[in-house]
């Protein structure tokens, strides 16, 4: 496949309400956007990278620059094959971010060329996906309980809620009180040292169904004696940047559960590779979310339908976030808890052209060097 285009826009979308966790603070979501375009049709692919490099390196501007100076070029100097792009991006060091959005619209367009639904290339068999929901640090236990009421009367079938020290314990007991053994879970996002050993060791008493990225550092023998003194499922997220540290965790012992971002592990390449270790390691396995606008959520709906995805994911439905969404059709709730998978050709959904025109604050147009 010979590339006419690459474009990048990048889009503003503002949320519903402002999302607050350890790592990210946000009133609205401001992204890279990457169309690639050939035959006729267009594949589209979602960057993740933040605003601000607390949660990763990566941030908005970073990914601007690598995919507009350095990867958009190179998928533009001749055949392309998606399955081949992380052996040609090896040069470009890191920004796993940047190069997930172009490799999923470059999948997303290949199969659209084929009439393929990527569903189906990837073997996601699954029509409907459980939805589970997470929550930022609330200002109060009233405003957690109404959030919390409001979502599971929604259907929603998981509740993660954002945790620090100090703010961690009464909140789980409040929770449990109220709401008896719902399928709950914490996310500490690396909020916590070995001193804090007791504060996490009391969390057992809770019934959580995970602790996700309790320790700072990303060190996976820390985390493995960690688990040790455990009762409660300690689940990796950040410390696991590629497969090969996923087949190292599941060696040593230093997780029963993985969160799967695949912006954040490089793209879908990646992400399928790391669903197949899980099956191997017989790891638990969900889909994460980063506030993707309704095209990174297609993307974690069909991986959430991967048959190594054991549990509940992020992948809430785009009106949790956003009044409108970039796509037709967004991700809708239904009354079961669960999120039908895109089934269309390549990602399933459409983007919205005219609302995505109105929301973009910046947009390049690369093309094939002329010959």
């Amino acid at each position: 496949m010979r590339l006419e285009a690459v474009v990048l826009r990048e889009v503003v979308l503002p949320l519903l309400a402002p999302f607050e966790g350890a790592a990210v603070q946000a009133a609205r979501k401001r992204f890279v956007l990457v169309e690639a375009r050939a035959g006729g049709q267009a594949g589209w692919g979602e960057c993740v990278a933040l605003e601000t490099p607390f949660y990763t390196s990566e941030t908005v501007e970073t990914a601007w620059h690598i995919l507009h100076d350095f990867l958009a070029p190179a998928v533009l100097q001749g055949e392309v094959n998606p399955p081949n792009l992380p052996d040609a991006f090896q040069r470009v060091k890191g920004h796993p971010m940047a190069k997930a959005a172009l490799e999923t619209a470059l999948w997303d367009l290949e199969a659209r060329v084929r009439g393929q639904a990527l569903a189906e290339v990837w073997g996601a068999n699954r029509e409907a996906v459980p939805a589970g929901v997470s929550l930022g640090l609330a200002p109060s236990l009233d405003e957690l309980f109404r959030q919390v009421d409001r979502f599971l009367e929604q259907g929603y079938r998981r509740v993660k809620v954002k945790v620090v020290p100090g703010r961690d314990l009464v909140v789980l007991e409040a929770l449990r009180n109220r709401y008896g053994p719902i399928p709950l879970m914490v996310d500490a996002n690396g909020a916590y040292t070995w001193e804090d050993l007791p504060r996490l060791q009391a969390m057992d008493a809770f019934d959580l169904l995970m602790i996700e990225e309790p320790l700072g550092e990303a060190d996976l023998e820390a985390y493995a004696r960690l688990q040790a003194t455990l009762r409660t499922p300690i689940c990796l997220d950040e410390s696991l940047p590629h497969p090969r540290a996923v087949r190292r965790a599941a060696a040593l012992g230093a997780c029963r559960v993985v969160n799967l971002k695949p912006g954040r592990v490089g793209g879908p390449a990646a992400a399928l590779e790391i669903e197949a270790l899980c099956r191997e390691a017989g790891l638990d396995l969900w889909i994460g979310g980063m506030l993707e606008s309704g095209v990174g959520r297609a993307l974690n709906l069909i991986l959430a339908a991967l048959p190594g995805v054991t549990l509940p994911g992020d992948t809430s439905a785009s009106d949790r976030y956003f009044a409108r969404d970039l796509v037709r059709p967004p991700a809708r709730l239904r009354p079961d808890g669960t999120i039908p998978v895109p089934k269309g050709p390549g990602l399933g959904v459409e983007v919205d052209r005219e609302y995505l025109a109105t929301v973009t604050v910046r947009e390049a147009w690369l093309r094939p060097p002329t010959r």
